[in-house]
């Protein structure tokens, strides 16, 4: 286990070739024609960096939470999207009573 590769071939298994269709494909799967909106917030609170993040359609909603204090970041879905929007924004306000100072609210911002 001399090389970088050789880490990551002991710990997700083969290397398995890329193929550009893999990609097509997965993009396929994620465009489904369904309107949604993102709403994106970034919170800092001393030297950390917390994101919370709501996505709405038809379908429902999703909040995922990104916060520095936990090993990997949580989603929570929800079949009402009212309802995952009335729970993002309680998420807000706590984190701001919280001490979290929001520096962006918004649409994620790309480039």
């Amino acid at each position: 286990m001399n090389e970088p590769e050789d880490f990551f071939e002991d710990i997700i298994g083969e290397e398995e070739a890329y193929d550009e269709t893999d990609e097509a494909e997965d993009e396929d799967e994620l465009d489904d024609g369904e309107p949604f909106e993102v709403r994106t917030a970034v919170m800092q609170k001393n030297d950390l960096l917390a994101i919370l993040s709501l996505k709405i359609s038809a379908e429902g909603g999703r909040i995922v939470r990104v916060d520095p204090r936990q090993r990997v970041p949580s989603a929570q879905i929800y079949e009402d999207a009212d309802a995952a929007t009335h729970w993002f924004n309680r998420s807000l306000a706590t984190s701001r009573r919280n001490g979290w100072n929001v520096v962006y609210d918004g649409e994620p911002s790309f480039g």
